[in-house]
């Protein structure tokens, strides 16, 4: 009896764990931790990511030596060619050798450039795969927030072109600043104890700048508003996991000297590409984590939401609209989805659905603030005492389209007649309540 009890119990959480924790509205920090892990992996086994890492690893193989031409031109342009490989080297301890290879194909496409500029068919070349690789990210990254619109072509242009000239120089300034503490720390803490510490912390600086770069991209990439204080989480977890797995690959390397034996010179080639796939894999879930941190409460009660029926969505519906032409009605803000998740304890993705529909519906207008940062609200499009409530169903009722099945609405036409003529009767049989009385 024991075993089955704990057996039992052991189910139970993991019911919990998968699908009773939607249900669960209270906002203790263990709910929210369970929740956030369930949307993450969910959304990453929907979402076919392992798919959409192997195709962003292809894109990022076709670009690394355009890339790494455009990188070198520059700081051929500045004079710090060789400050930038070592860079690279220090960045990438684990890819040295395919660097290294890189790098001769680099020379190889800026000796046919005239004093790092590059003419022809080579600019083409090199600016389509590096706005293709920057692209497939972005579409990456909306894809996993659910979003369809895209930046406009000149827009991407302006926006990665800046990033391919400003990462140069991020890279030198970031060599310069650890060169500078290093010699500080050497002067100041010279024989004394403190200095193993303070070169453990400069050690600690590639961490730190993986932090970064993470967050700015899940910050940044992502055509939405994205909350800072999730990208700064999942930019902390993914820059500390993938400084571990570039150790392990410095560390298993070692390890790997059956691959010399049957790949020869080609055997960084493997070695590159399961690094890479790992790197997006790790940059996706981050993704995945950011936006499960910031809209896990959208999929509340997500169950029941699928399964709402028609009535009580009408219903709530009403209520919700009633509330705004209150609100209205005695000169208050405008009720704010925000609002209505937070006071109301209605279901995000539920209360996005009934402001939806009452817009559609022609019941509630959207009024844009002037701070872009700021909620939209919804106020009554018309005057909140003409509303009555069977104004507000008929509207509810006639939303989406209609009447475009032809074959079936001519087939179906005594019935159909029979159905708008008892709807008829009953509305005149039932009295015209004012919305506001409900209130």
């Amino acid at each position: 009896m024991a075993r089955e009890s704990v057996w039992q119990r052991v189910m139970r959480n993991v019911r919990y764990c998968v699908s009773g924790v939607w249900n669960d509205s209270r906002t203790l920090l263990s709910v929210r931790a369970v929740k956030i892990v369930n949307l993450s992996v969910r959304s990453f086994l929907d979402r076919d990511l392992q798919i959409r890492a192997g195709s962003l690893t292809y894109s990022t193989v076709l670009a690394i030596v355009p890339a790494l031409a455009m990188l070198f031109a520059i700081a051929r342009g500045f004079g710090f060619q060789n400050l930038m490989q070592n860079e690279l080297f220090r960045y990438f301890p684990s890819q040295q050798q395919a660097l290294e290879t890189a790098l001769t194909y680099v020379d190889n496409y800026l000796a046919q450039a005239s004093q790092g500029i590059f003419i022809g068919i080579g600019v083409v070349f090199l600016l389509w795969t590096l706005l293709s690789l920057m692209s497939n990210v972005e579409d990456t990254f909306n894809h996993v927030w659910g979003i369809t619109a895209k930046r406009s072509l000149q827009r991407k242009f302006t926006d990665y072109s800046a990033l391919f000239l400003l990462l140069p120089l991020l890279m030198l300034c970031s060599a310069g600043i650890s060169i500078f503490m290093s010699d500080a720390v050497q002067h100041v803490f010279a024989g004394n104890r403190l200095s193993p510490v303070a070169h453990r912390l400069l050690a600690f600086t590639p961490t730190v700048i993986a932090w970064i770069i993470f967050t700015a991209a899940y910050y940044l990439v992502p055509n939405t508003r994205v909350s800072f204080k999730a990208s700064l989480f999942a930019g902390i977890l993914c820059g500390t996991t993938f400084q571990l797995v570039q150790w392990l690959f410095v560390t298993g390397q070692v390890y790997v000297s059956k691959y010399n034996a049957i790949y020869g010179s080609f055997a960084f080639l493997p070695l590159l590409l399961v690094w890479l796939q790992l790197s997006w894999l790790i940059a996706l879930s981050g993704v995945v984590l950011t936006y499960a941190w910031q809209n896990f409460d959208r999929f509340s009660f997500s169950d029941h939401v699928k399964d709402i029926s028609q009535a009580y969505a009408n219903d709530l519906a009403i209520a919700v609209l009633a509330f705004a032409a209150k609100r209205f009605k005695q000169r208050e803000a405008p009720l704010t989805a925000k609002e209505l998740i937070t006071a109301y304890d209605v279901p995000a993705s539920l209360a996005k659905d009934i402001l939806e529909r009452l817009q559609r519906a022609g019941l509630l207008t959207a009024i844009s603030s002037v701070d872009a940062k700021a909620e939209v609200g919804y106020q009554p499009a018309y005057d909140p005492d003409d509303l009555t409530v069977n104004t507000a169903l008929n509207a509810l009722t006639t939303v989406g389209s209609s009447n475009f099945i032809v074959k079936a609405d001519t087939r179906f036409a005594p019935v159909l007649e029979g159905l708008t003529k008892l709807r008829k009767q009953q509305q005149q049989t039932v009295d015209d309540i004012p919305l506001l009385a409900l209130v």
